[in-house]
This record gives structure tokens, sequence and C-alpha cells, in this order.
């Protein structure tokens, strides 16, 4: 199941919630008890490892940037 990182606006606490796709943009309230809480954005890394045996395999693409062509 996915995990989300949501900060809470009233006490500056980020957590995390592990929550079905489909319920990732409802509300979620912070550990403390309180509503006020935001989801943040998360970076995803996408890509092979750099210890690779193949350098001449290709680089992963894609990721919604220009199509893989900035991450080669």
């Amino acid at each position: 199941m996915p995990r989300y990182e949501y900060r809470c606006r009233s006490c500056g606490d980020t957590f995390e919630l592990s929550r079905p796709m489909a319920e990732s943009g409802a509300p979620a309230d912070c550990p403390a008890g309180h509503a006020d809480t935001v989801k943040l954005l998360s970076a995803v890394a996408v890509g092979g490892s750099s210890s690779s045996s193949s350098s001449s395999a290709p680089a992963a693409g894609g990721g919604g940037c220009c199509g893989g062509g900035c991450c080669g």
C-alpha cells in the first residue's frame, strides 16, 4: 500500500500514512489530533543502481520529465 506524507499546519509535525491510492486526497488528522493538514508532494526515484555491471544498458527514462533525455 502506498505511503503518503502530510504536514500539520497547526503544530508543524510531518507524518506518513499508508492508505489506498483512492484515499490519497482524503483529509488526514495529525497524530496530535489537529485536522488542518496538507498532503506533501513526494519525490519518486526512477532509475537503476549505479553499481550495474552493464554500462551499455539504456538509462531508465520517463518519470514525467522530458521523456528520459535528461535522465541519462
